[in-house]
């Protein structure tokens, strides 16, 4: 929607509100339904401030102003605010918060898949902590199982939906300390292949992490393998779904040659570690996260009880921490265009799907700018202090912190514009950091409407699970795993209440 010479008629607004208000009376009957698919978005980094500035890029980049036009996700019917604090960090990261927002429980800082009783670092407090993700429920349940990514597969918001691991950074085994290996600790990768080894559909980037040191990599030969206890787990995924309709694709031709339709196992890693940033993807070799998406709920809509897909748009935070951002907010606008996209292939009447973030980043945009200002582009007026021109765009800490002569860089001698242009910063810091505001939750069909309000950001997944299982005896389950493990002295741990004692899907 642009209409700059019509909103300047109040009939305009009048009647917009009007049709919006129309809208909302409609939510006064409530989706009840059992939710067969479940599609949780996750938008890594992407903070409030993420979701208006690519709104608006969004807007500019179809030839609008930018902020009257709606995100995928901006159409949703409820949205919730979300607590993401670590048990042990008021200002989270991406693995402790992926095991809230999949696992059900919060988690400290640098683990995955495991209780809060587990310590980072330390492989002897892994046994007996670790948790179980929705992924596992939708599977044990009988429903398809996806992972879709534009990280290495085994990065933390990925890893947490299969993976107990005290340490997000053990990608491999050669990432990991000796004593670790020889305490009996497996690496991330391993655990993918181990753990839930009938997980449906894989993508993302990491094939390096999956083979042997001595193995070159198929699109970059220089690259080699990070493995050293000799496993090519490529070809151990290979041999094991070939006479199941598993196939292995390392680029996106090999890809859409496939038919959907004829496949119920898909391993496509497209790169030896991340994806590239969209603006830098080379679109005859890497698949575009939405081609991802596309493909993912194809494959996963064969099986007649449903599926759970896992999708993130990864970079949008790698691109805050470098402080690029034009790469972030074209990664979020990328997402959202896989949001719309995973609309058209599915139906809210049957269909919960939720968009969210693990964390925020300190970013922000302001400075008075007009309406229509590039997002990218300057505020209008110079500082009142060192006489300077300034981006709307600016970071609280990170790489963009740069001085001349003891003073703040005159952003108009370089080109703020390019892909690579690093905002200015308050602080200096070789990585920008995280930021601790609560994020969004946009949901829409089935039971959508108990996303609401602040919410602790654990309780998502229990959402989504009821939403897919809803039975009024779902209630008395949790009731009694809750008092049984509350009113003991002995320590027990934390399997997700609906991992246990949840009905079978056929019961219900």
């Amino acid at each position: 929607m642009c209409c700059a010479e019509e909103e300047k008629n109040p009939s305009f607004w009048n009647a917009w509100a009007q049709r919006t208000l129309k809208d909302a009376l409609t939510l006064q009957v409530l989706n009840r339904n059992i939710a067969k698919n479940l599609i949780l978005f996750l938008g890594d980094g992407m903070g409030v401030p993420t979701v208006t500035a690519a709104r608006i890029l969004k807007g500019q980049l179809n030839g609008c102003y930018g902020e009257e036009v709606q995100l995928e996700m901006d159409k949703f019917p409820y949205v919730a605010l979300a607590k993401t604090y670590n048990t042990d960090a008021q200002v989270a990261d991406s693995a402790g918060t992926a095991t809230a927002y999949l696992c059900g429980v919060k988690a400290n800082e640098g683990t995955v898949g495991v209780s809060a009783a587990a310590v980072r670092g330390q492989c002897n407090t892994t046994q007996g902590n670790e948790v179980t993700s929705i992924l596992k429920w939708a599977k044990d349940a009988g429903k398809s199982v996806g992972i879709v990514t534009t990280t290495r597969v085994n990065h933390a918001t990925p890893s947490a939906a299969y993976a107990h691991c005290v340490d997000r950074d053990w990608y491999s085994d050669g990432e990991m300390p000796p004593e670790a290996v020889q305490a009996g600790c497996k690496d991330i990768a391993r655990q993918l292949m181990e753990n839930i080894p009938n997980i449906n559909v894989i993508m993302g980037g990491g094939r390096k992490y999956m083979l042997p040191e001595n193995t070159s990599d198929v699109e970059y030969p220089s690259t080699r393998g990070t493995r050293k206890d000799g496993r090519n787990l490529i070809e151990e995924w290979v041999d094991r779904t070939k006479d199941k309709r598993g196939y292995y694709v390392w680029n996106k031709k090999d890809l859409l040659s496939i038919n959907p339709s004829s496949v119920d196992y898909l391993m496509g890693l497209f790169e030896p570690g991340d994806l590239p940033y969209d603006l830098e993807r080379n679109t005859s070799m890497d698949p575009s996260l939405t081609e991802m998406v596309e493909v993912a709920v194809k494959i996963l809509k064969n099986n007649p009880e449903g599926f759970y897909l896992l999708v993130e748009g990864g970079r949008i935070d790698h691109g805050h921490h470098e402080g690029k951002a034009k790469q972030a907010l074209h990664e979020a606008v990328e997402m959202d265009r896989a949001i719309g996209h995973a609309g058209l292939l599915t139906s809210p009447h049957d269909t919960l799907t939720v968009v969210t973030a693990d964390h925020s980043h300190v970013f922000d945009f302001g400075g008075y700018t007009r309406r229509g200002n590039s997002i990218f582009g300057l505020a209008p007026m110079v500082s009142d202090v060192d006489q300077k021109p300034f981006t709307a765009i600016l970071y609280g800490n990170g790489p963009g912190f740069k001085l001349v002569n003891g003073s703040r860089v005159n952003v108009s001698t370089v080109d703020y514009q390019q892909n690579n242009y690093q905002a200015q910063a308050a602080v200096p810091l070789r990585m920008e950091t995280h930021g601790g505001e609560d994020v969004a939750v946009f949901s829409r069909g089935p039971m959508a409407h108990l996303l609401h309000g602040v919410q602790e950001q654990n309780y998502i997944p229990h959402v989504m699970a009821y939403a897919a299982y809803t039975h009024t005896h779902t209630y008395i389950y949790i009731y009694i795993y809750i008092y049984r493990h509350t009113h003991t002295h002995t320590h027990t741990h934390t399997h997700t209440p609906l991992t246990l004692l949840r009905p079978s899907l056929q019961t219900l």
